[in-house]
């Protein structure tokens, strides 16, 4: 069997956009523009991560994440907090509001893949199953192509908050 990329990226928009429609009105959720999403999902619960690591890690521009940050800490999304050991240097965190969102958001999620799951045949769910480390596998090839030539990490890891 061979893959049909064209099929896979015609489906994966689609079901996505679903998904993200059917959660956000289940749990009567704010419509969070995408490159904020990727930006709160860069930062769980107890981490934070400077503003150039979070451009590396998305593969955008400093400019770009300096522009989303500060519309995301107006809407109450993000903290930014200087360093008390270089005050020329930021960090950033989710805010308690922006990750109270994402996990509703994932619970509904959940919920509606798993009810709409329970009207396919059990070949379809196995088929499904065995998918999900093949697609986070793509994914992360996809991630790190996008960063080549950047940093020298792809992913970097953020640093623990100071408790």
């Amino acid at each position: 069997m061979s893959l049909d990329a064209t099929r896979l990226t015609a489906v994966i928009s689609p079901l996505r956009r679903a998904l993200l429609s059917a959660a956000r009105a289940q749990e009567g959720l704010p419509d969070i523009p995408d490159a904020q999403v990727e930006i709160i999902r860069a930062l769980p619960r107890g981490t934070v991560a400077s503003p150039s690591e979070l451009a590396v890690r998305l593969g955008l521009g400093r400019s770009t994440v300096s522009n989303l940050l500060a519309a995301m800490e107006r809407s109450g999304l993000v903290t930014r907090r200087t360093r008390s050991e270089d005050r020329r240097q930021v960090d950033v965190e989710a805010s308690p509001e922006a990750l109270g969102y994402f996990g509703r958001f994932d619970a509904a999620a959940s919920s509606i893949v798993t009810a709409a799951a329970a009207s396919l045949s059990a070949h379809d769910i196995d088929a499904l199953a065995a998918a999900v480390p093949a697609l986070e596998r793509l994914r992360d090839l996809l991630v790190d192509r996008q960063l080549e030539g950047g940093e020298e990490s792809p992913r970097p890891t953020p640093r623990k908050e100071a408790e």
